[in-house]
């Protein structure tokens, strides 16, 4: 089966863009009509009720970028993407579900457990079914193997679940992250992956305008959680991909999960009751110095194109023509990633001690 131009792909992202608009559009009248409304609060970074749910436009528009791309492509791959499709079916049924009245952590977690197995599964059926006697072996070891991708499909899912508190901010990051990852296999000679992942980005950017820069509807869980799989599944399947420098997903990502981990960490060494709401990332602490929510966005995308875009090009750049970058393999792959980490540490924690000195309503801050 022929694989699609560049210009099929163009038209394929449009229409996502279109599609995932249109939902979010009637979204808002949707949610004004059931009072699914997020009210302001000691854990809210907003000041007026706002209708959420409006990621629900993100997800038809991925899960029809996804179905064409299993369309068009053969037999092995479709059923891989089949699966990508029921993992987002998954998730977002139980963000859906989870924004209209809320659900229990451990139903959600349980349901995104098992959209790691869904999406997880195939292969392994895959491998076993292709040699039903060499194959138990491998399938074992691919078992085994899919424990820590499983971990960080969940972790993923959630952690972008917390970085969704102000407007804008998770939407641009997802189509930074996916965006770059489709243009890096582009370059590399997978214009497939690079369709597919592009307009994904795209079917992103058909919610932005109603949420940045100023709110007219929340994406949910419904969304949140699935850009979380999005991202998850696009660069795990980017690792996999030979000629790309193994952690550029990862470095893409250093933003979010910097801010996630380091505040999850600081909690539980703190005694929090970690598991619960809270107002403690960097982004928000920023908002409640008085930052606007469009200046947070602004100072988190500028990590991105200062420093992680140029070091996701560096480490391509080696990655291609094969140089060493300090000295062996292990560095090679992993030394520009432990470096943009050790600095994203160390900006967390220097803005969250000047936020914390500045901080004007630092009393009764969800200390949950």
């Amino acid at each position: 089966m022929a694989v699609w131009s560049l210009a099929e792909w163009a038209i394929v992202a449009a229409v996502a863009l279109v599609l995932a608009a249109s939902c979010t559009h009637f979204s808002i009248a949707y949610a004004l009509h059931r009072q699914l409304l997020d009210q302001p609060g000691q854990r809210r970074s907003h000041q007026v009720p706002t209708p959420r749910g409006g990621g629900i436009g993100i997800v038809v528009g991925a899960l029809f970028v996804i179905a064409l791309f299993a369309a068009q492509s053969e037999s092995s791959i479709r059923a891989l993407a089949l699966s990508v499709m029921a993992a987002v079916v998954v998730v977002g049924m139980v963000g859906w579900i989870d924004d209209h009245g809320g659900l229990r952590a451990r139903t959600r977690l349980a349901a995104h457990c098992l959209a790691a197995l869904v999406l997880l599964a195939t292969p392994a059926v895959l491998i076993g079914l292709s040699d039903p006697i060499t194959g138990r072996g491998a399938l074992l070891m691919y078992t085994l193997a899919a424990v820590f991708p499983g971990l960080a499909i969940v972790w993923s899912i959630n952690l972008h679940n917390f970085m969704d508190g102000i407007d804008g901010l998770l939407a641009l990051q997802a189509m930074f992250v996916l965006g770059t990852l489709a243009w890096i296999c582009l370059l590399t000679g997978y214009p497939g992956q690079a369709g597919c992942i592009g307009a994904c980005a795209i079917a992103a950017g058909g919610f932005l305008p109603f949420n940045f820069p100023r709110a007219r509807i929340f994406m949910g869980d419904v969304g949140s959680g699935v850009l979380g799989l999005l991202v998850a599944i696009a660069v795990l399947w980017q690792m996999a991909t030979p000629g790309i420098a193994l952690a550029s997903g990862i470095v893409l990502c250093s933003a979010f999960v910097t801010d996630a981990t380091c505040t999850l960490l600081s909690r539980m060494l703190r005694g929090r009751r970690w598991y619960s709401a809270h107002r403690e990332h960097l982004y928000q602490w920023l908002v409640r110095c008085g930052f606007s929510h469009a200046r947070v966005v602004a100072l988190y995308m500028g990590w991105n194109l200062l420093i992680v875009l140029p070091a996701v090009y560096w480490m391509n750049r080696m990655a291609r023509t094969g140089a060493s970058i300090v000295d062996g393999p292990t560095t090679n792959r992993f030394g520009p990633a432990v470096a943009v980490y050790a600095l994203a540490c160390t900006v967390w924690w220097l803005g969250k001690r000047w936020c914390l000195r500045n901080v004007t309503t630092r009393s009764r801050h969800a200390a949950a």
